[in-house]
């Protein structure tokens, strides 16, 4: 969740954030390169441990409690998406631009897995496996071959596309559904793992196991992701070419990238013991209200940022150019050094802490049904 806010603080900050995607081996500095590739870890930990959660609550509460909570909070996380996500995201509620992203992705993931939990444990890997391992083979459907139901597919395996809602209304899909669903069902079987009396040695296999598929899918340079990597002018860009891979709709390759390594994560820190008032842990048991309120906070010291540099801030009430390419009024030397993207990151991170220890303090006092869906 730390993480995930440099990503969003060096979308709305970065000088270069609008010219070119800050993954690209012939572009980027590798700083760059891999301030943007580690927040790949987010989305997809975020996404399968939510399943896992889900697992874990099914082991200790009613199953059909459990199913409910997973469909009314799933849609709940729906309308926090279109409405404070995108006034945090956009500060202005015109819809001009609806952004379907994590917390929409998550919330109807939660959705399907308030059904899919009901099959045989077995099969429900089986086919979550199958998903993210096959949905790859999908990556040649284009929307126009569905007609009036083009919409569909792409909310279900079209990354960044866009779709009309009206004559002035369009929606933005960034996280596509069939993969994501399937992260979390993943997810949710992987639970058992967590509940074993041997939980470290199979997070330690299972975590090694796909981080070496990734190397090996990767290095085969075939099936695994559309966009193959290629030997470059040195051994460094080679590498970042290497580590480039898709994440709009998440490639297999970038599954087993992160994912991977995310499980052997789990096995180190099994054993580790913190305070409670530990800045992970306090973030970690209010992450939707740290999400929400990190947009707010760090579109806020962009405004802040604006209008010391250029007297008017007007252009910020939108996306970025890096988000939408075809934002308008923003100057011509509009951005910050990687220096600044940092600092920035580190004084919204540190003014999150606070305020989401004293939420956490709310919700810790006042267990209440509606402080659960926060």
């Amino acid at each position: 969740m730390i993480i995930m806010a440099l990503d969003h603080i060096r979308d709305f900050f970065h000088v270069d954030a609008a010219r070119f995607a800050p993954d690209d081996p012939t572009q980027a500095t590798v700083l760059l390169f891999f301030t943007r590739w580690i927040t790949h870890f987010c989305a997809p930990v975020f996404v399968f441990l939510a399943g896992t959660s889900a697992y874990l609550a099914m082991r200790r509460k009613d199953p059909s409690t459990v199913s409910r909570f997973l469909l009314t909070r799933g849609l709940w996380l729906v309308v926090v998406e279109m409405t404070l996500v995108e006034l945090g995201v956009f500060f202005n509620l015109s819809y001009t631009y609806v952004i379907w992203q994590v917390i929409w992705a998550i919330g109807w993931s939660m959705v399907a897995l308030s059904m899919l939990r009901k099959l045989p444990w077995g099969v429900l890997l089986a086919i979550s496996l199958a998903t993210i391992a096959g949905h790859n083979t999908l990556d040649a459907l284009q929307p126009d071959q569905f007609g009036s139901f083009a919409w569909l597919w792409q909310i279900l395996h079209v990354g960044f596309s866009a779709i009309q809602l009206g004559t002035n209304h369009t929606a933005m899909v960034i996280y596509p559904l069939v993969p994501w669903v399937a992260v979390m069902s993943a997810g949710y079987c992987f639970g058992r793992v967590m509940e074993a009396p041997d939980r470290r040695r199979l997070l330690l296999l299972i975590g090694t196991a796909l981080t070496v598929s990734f190397f090996v899918v990767r290095g085969l340079n075939g099936y695994g992701d559309p966009s193959p990597w290629a030997s470059q002018s040195d051994p460094v860009t080679t590498l970042l070419s290497f580590l480039r891979v898709t994440k709009y709709p998440p490639s297999l390759d970038f599954l087993l990238m992160t994912l991977g390594p995310a499980i052997l994560a789990l096995a180190a820190l099994d054993t580790l013991s913190v305070g409670v008032r530990n800045p992970l842990l306090v973030f970690g048991r209010v992450p939707l209200f740290y999400y929400i309120t990190h947009w707010f906070t760090l579109h806020a010291v962009a405004l802040l940022f604006a209008w010391s540099r250029y007297g008017r801030a007007d252009f910020l009430f939108g996306l970025p150019p890096s988000v939408l390419p075809f934002s308008t009024g923003y100057p011509a030397d509009y951005g910050y050094d990687m220096r600044t993207v940092y600092l920035v990151w580190m004084g919204v991170v540190a003014t999150l802490y606070p305020l989401c220890l004293w939420f956490e303090g709310v919700k810790r006092r006042r267990p209440s049904v509606w402080l659960s869906y926060l």
